[in-house]
This record gives structure tokens, sequence and C-alpha cells, in this order.
């Protein structure tokens, strides 16, 4: 008995919720009484497989085929694994990569699908917990199969840490070079590419709160004066008022600065998903029942237009 999680990687870098899959993997397969197989795909696979040896994996089987995320390859190599291995479970993360291969695999493998979970307990019938109307209402979801796949939310589980002794060998099988249909030819930058807000220690994001374009100074002045990055949940970009570089969400980037100042962001699930690893969270809102308030260290129910300029005052700006 078997769980298989399904890792990611892109431009050379292992990406986070690989990480991630491993503790909830490891939750899983202990509710099931099974292994942790690790799936690598793509790239520098032995490189991967050694990052990925962390404690509670069992096995990680390695595919070299195609040097960036490939639907087809991940979508024949997953399926091939799954029939080789017969796993109880498939995991993968509710990313835009793992939202691209998760349903063809489920499709092949005739399983049920349950996508976006944010919890699950699988010592009994699996039952699964996932999230609607932007955080608003938790749903249980039954899976009365005994096969079945399913998609993580980011940053919902822990990364795996400590050294593991996991058996690390190349998965073989015959690639249908003939249904690979698509390939990854190049990357091109989005927005000015004058920042990487994930780099930040400090961000000052803003939201739709802020009402008009005219405002965004004030927001500035802030971020200067606590020597922050400025960033921006996904209507500041679709307005046009901030180019996509500046996002934070699952659309956009996702950050863990040790500071993360929300204002004027209600909290939806996808913006969420994008910060909520951030050590220390402060919330600017009218609403306190947003759901930028549930996750917040610190939550101000208050007017921006009041708060910020006090708080560039404390800091040694000048409110305009």
């Amino acid at each position: 008995m078997t769980v298989l999680a399904v890792t990611e990687q892109r431009r050379g870098e292992l990406r986070d919720p690989s990480f991630e899959l491993i503790t909830a993997g490891r939750q899983l397969a202990d509710d099931l009484d099974s292994e942790l197989h690790l799936a690598v795909i793509g790239g520098d696979v032995d490189g991967y497989a050694d990052q990925l040896n962390r404690e509670g994996v069992d096995a990680i089987h390695t595919v070299a085929d195609g040097e960036e995320f490939n639907h087809d390859i991940y979508t024949q190599a997953v399926t091939a694994m799954a029939d080789a291995h017969e796993p109880d479970a498939v995991l993968m993360a509710n990313t835009v990569n793992g939202l691209d291969f998760a349903p063809a695999v489920a499709g092949q493998l005739d399983v049920p699908l349950v996508t976006d979970a944010v919890d699950f307990d699988a010592s009994g019938t699996p039952e699964v917990t996932r999230e609607q109307y932007g955080g608003k209402v938790e749903t249980t979801v039954d899976i009365e199969a005994d096969q079945f796949a399913l998609t993580i939310r980011p940053a919902e589980w822990a990364k795996a840490e400590g050294t593991g002794d996991a058996d690390i060998a190349a998965f073989d099988f015959d690639l249908d070079e003939s249904a690979v249909r698509s390939t990854v030819t190049g990357f091109e930058e989005v927005g000015s590419g004058d920042v990487d807000i994930s780099e930040a220690d400090i961000l000052v994001s803003v939201g739709r709160g802020i009402e008009e374009e005219d405002n965004l100074p004030l927001v500035e002045e802030l971020a200067d004066a606590l020597g922050a990055t400025l960033s921006s949940s996904r209507p500041i970009v679709d307005n046009g008022w901030l180019p996509k570089n500046r996002q934070v969400g699952q659309s956009g980037k996702v950050v863990t600065p040790d500071v993360y100042i929300a204002i004027g962001i209600s909290g939806a699930v996808q913006h969420v998903a994008g910060m909520k690893g951030s050590d220390t969270i402060v919330a600017i809102n009218t609403d306190p029942n947003a759901p930028i308030m549930d996750i917040a260290d610190y939550a101000i129910v208050d007017d921006l237009f009041d708060v910020v300029p006090e708080l560039i005052e404390e800091f040694g700006g000048e409110a305009s």
C-alpha cells in the first residue's frame, strides 16, 4: 500500500509545494497505513531527489524526461507509476501545474479527484475538507472509493524537514513521444521586473479598499517609511494600477516575508494562499469578518485612510 505524491519543479528549482506534499503525504500515508512514495519528473531529477529525501519518505521515483513541466509527460509518467505501484492515493499540489495534469491523471486511472484540500482525515472513510465562498464556508467531502486523487492547497501544510533514507531509483516506462504535443521553449518575465516581492523581508500590500489609483501614493509612503516593498492583491493589477510582478496570490507570487501588512484586502482564498506563510501578518480593514482577519496576527478594524497616515507618522514619514 502506497501514497504517491507528485512533486513540482520550475526553472531549475523545486517549488515549495513539493516539500509541503511530503508533510501532507506522510499524514495521509499514516492514516492509510501506507508507504509514502514521491514522483520526481523532469529537470535535474537526481539533484531534486537528494533535496526531497526528507524524513518520512519511503521511496523516490525519478523520470528524467523533459526539462520543464510538460502536461503530456507528467500525465504519462504518473499514470505509469500508479499502474506499477497501485497507490491508495495520488497526491498533487493545487497549483497551476497540478491543476493542469491532475484531472488527466484521475481520468486515466478512472478514480475520483478532489481538489484544493485544506485538510483531510483518512483514518476511516477518507474525508477531505475544502473551503468555498472565499473561505467563508467549509465543506467535507467523503470519498467512497478504494483509490482516489487529491490536490492540496499550497501553504496549508508545513514544509518537510529532517534527513531521510528513502530508496531512490529511476522509473523506467515507455514514453509515447508522439503523444507529447507541446514543449516549453522559453520564459518571459511579466510586469516591469523592477523588484522581486518574493525576496522582500517586509511587504505592504494593498487591495481594492484603496478605492482608486490616486490613493496609491498614501500606501507607497507607508512602504517607504517602513523600508518595505509594495505589493498588491489581484484587483489592483487587473485595474492596471500596479504591474503583474507586484501581485501576491495563486495567480501571482507566493511570498513569505517577516512582516506582511494587508491594507484594504478582504482575503480571498487565492490571495491568502500566496501570503499565509508570512511570519507576522497585520491586517487593516473596516470589516471585522473579512477572511484576512482569521489569519492575521494583528487586526486593525478601522478605515485605512485614518490608520495609514498615523502609521506613516509613527514610523518617521510625512503623511500627505
